[in-house]
């Protein structure tokens, strides 16, 4: 034990001196060049995390809930609305359930009209279940009671003399405006703009909403529902909620809203995840590639140093272990600067966030994900430094020597 420590000791000495004596801009370069491979294996994962985090929180925030209730196979409404929301609510864990009427409409203004979706809401429902109410930008949500008051999204709201571009825009409507909604059974109504909200969730902004005693008049529902959106006191046990709501005797469908999502999220995951693997495999080669060469050139110019070294004693795995030494120390410092970089990178990204089609995404780095980076770069580096000083140090002494 004491020998090996002592051969340490001796392969920590070379490599400090080699270093020391070194080529100062090419130990910069090589360290800067890990810490860019470090970033870039860690960056998109933390994307596709991101992207993950921003569409889940759309999902529950402005669109889903947590989970959705729909009619029974079938059936186009769900019945008896009140008394089961009074079920779903006894179930603990549920905070909040909110009825939707989900129609399609065409929408008139000023000489512009487009077809989009309108749901028909009980005001104080929705707002105990989704945050739409909190991002107002123009005017206030719906009050129980407006019955000639409609709020719609950014995106359907338009901007004048802009159109939508494929999406759904009434180029420019204001608060105080007024629209006219024609319904699919012919029904026609004109409503006030009492609010325009921007979630940065397209299927919410390209959206409108009334109350459901107004959509329910004109349908001729009565206690009726296309979905009921469910929240939950805690994100992530959406499939513990489902199960105890079966278990409470809800004979409708019962779905979380990743089972509703899934298809569309997944096959997201999947091309990013094979982006992300191409990405990581190119990086960990140039990292192979770089440390290889620095280490190869390093070991031939030193090729009669080695040789003395060997001549006057020194153990061959000593020589090899100094080299390795090296590409630690060389790696250690790019991934601490590279941690550095990310971590700058990260902050930019927070306050000036990517904006997707589902609305702004923060980069979310995971410590497991920075973890298997590290470990990575440390493998792919030792072995790369191991092979060139393998091959130099098992020269015999007098080739070494001669050079």
């Amino acid at each position: 034990m004491t020998a090996v420590f002592a051969g340490l000791k001796v392969s920590a000495f070379l490599a400090w001196k080699t270093i020391e004596r070194g080529n100062t801009g090419t130990l910069a370069l090589t360290i800067m060049i890990i810490a860019l491979i470090f970033v870039n294996l860690i960056f998109l994962p933390s994307i596709i995390s991101g992207v993950v985090e921003t569409f889940n929180t759309q999902s529950i925030d402005f669109d889903l809930g947590n989970i959705v209730v729909e009619p029974r196979e079938g059936s186009q409404y769900i019945g008896g609305v009140t008394g089961l929301q009074k079920k779903i609510e006894r179930v603990p864990g549920i905070i909040g359930t909110s009825p939707r009427i989900a129609v399609g409409v065409t929408l008139f203004y000023r000489g512009s009209n487009t077809a989009s979706t309108l749901y028909g809401i009980t005001p104080e429902d929705e707002r105990s279940t989704t945050r739409i109410a909190d991002f107002m930008t123009e005017g206030e949500f719906l009050a129980n009671g407006d019955t000639d008051a409609i709020v719609m999204g950014a995106i359907l709201a338009g901007r004048e003399g802009e159109e939508g571009g494929g999406l759904p825009s009434l180029e420019g409507v204001m608060v105080g405006d007024s629209v006219e909604v024609a319904y699919p059974n012919d029904e026609t109504r004109t409503y006030r703009v009492k609010g325009i909200f921007e979630t940065q969730s397209f299927g919410v902004d390209t959206a409108a909403f009334v109350t459901g005693d107004e959509a329910s008049e004109v349908l001729g529902l009565h206690d009726q529902a296309s979905v009921i959106l469910v929240k939950t006191e805690v994100d992530g046990r959406e499939e513990d909620y489902k199960r105890e709501l079966l278990s409470y005797g809800i004979q409708e469908e019962v779905w979380t809203f990743r089972e509703k999502t899934g298809g569309v999220l997944d096959q997201a995951i999947q091309s990013f995840n094979i982006i992300n693997t191409i990405s990581t495999l190119v990086s960990l080669i140039i990292a192979v590639v770089v440390v290889f060469i620095v280490i190869f050139i390093n070991t031939v110019n030193r090729r009669r140093q080695i040789g003395i070294l060997k001549a006057i004693g020194i153990d061959q795995q000593i020589i090899i272990n100094s080299y390795v030494l090296q590409v630690l120390f060389i790696t250690a410092v790019g991934a601490l600067a590279g941690i550095v970089l990310a971590a700058g990178m990260t902050a930019y990204l927070t306050a000036y966030p990517l904006v997707f089609p589902g609305g702004p995404v923060y980069p979310v780095v995971e410590t497991s994900a920075v973890l298997r980076s590290i470990a990575s770069l440390f493998a792919v580096s030792v072995l790369a430094g191991y092979i060139p000083a393998w091959q130099i140090a098992r020269e015999d002494i007098l080739s070494a020597i001669r050079g």
